[in-house]
């Protein structure tokens, strides 16, 4: 087996875990009453879709049963 030189190609990629930036970022904004309420009544609309199209899709989800049923008697009503 040969050896390289170096362990890594580059030599600033080796240096690059020591490297300590003295540069610290602005601190972040804090959120305004009036963006926090509509983030909140933005979440409160999708989680309503998402309950309402499972109220309004359960009945599409039932067994074939009862529309069986229906569909006969609706037949036997027409003779």
């Amino acid at each position: 087996m040969f050896s390289r030189k170096e362990a890594v190609p580059f030599a600033f990629v080796a240096e690059a875990d020591h490297f300590r930036s003295n540069v610290t970022p602005p601190p972040r904004e804090r959120l305004g009453a009036s963006q926090i309420v509509g983030r909140t009544l933005l979440g409160l609309t999708v989680v309503a879709g998402l309950v309402g199209s499972l109220i309004f899709g359960m009945p599409s989800l039932q067994s074939g049963d009862s529309a069986t049923r229906q569909q006969q008697s609706e037949a036997s009503d027409n003779r």
